[in-house]
C-alpha cells in the first residue's frame, strides 16, 4: 500500500495563503481598533458589569453540589470549632 502525498507545492501556497491572511486580519484590526476606539472604551464599563454574573456562574460553581473546601472537618464540629 503506498500512501500518496501532496505536491510540495501546494504547502506552500498554503501556508503562504495563511500568512496573507493573518497580515490582512492583523491591518484589519489595527484599523479597526483606531478607528473606533471612543466606541470600545464606551462599552468596556457594560462589559465588565456582563461578566460579573458569567464569572459567579462559571467560577462559583453551582449551588448545593456540597462544596467541599466550604465545609469543615467531622473533628471540627465534635469540638465546637465550626466556622
Amino acid at each position: 500500500m503506498a500512501t500518496e502525498h501532496p505536491p510540495a507545492a501546494a504547502g506552500k501556497l498554503r501556508s503562504r495563503a495563511a500568512l496573507v491572511l493573518i497580515a490582512f486580519l492583523a491591518i484589519a484590526a489595527f484599523f479597526l481598533l483606531t478607528e473606533h476606539t471612543a466606541h470600545v472604551l464606551g462599552v468596556l464599563p457594560f462589559l465588565l458589569v456582563l461578566l460579573c454574573p458569567l464569572l459567579h456562574l462559571f467560577l462559583h460553581g453551582r449551588h448545593g453540589s456540597g462544596h467541599a473546601g466550604h465545609r469543615s472537618k467531622p473533628s471540627q464540629r465534635a469540638q465546637g470549632g465550626e466556622r
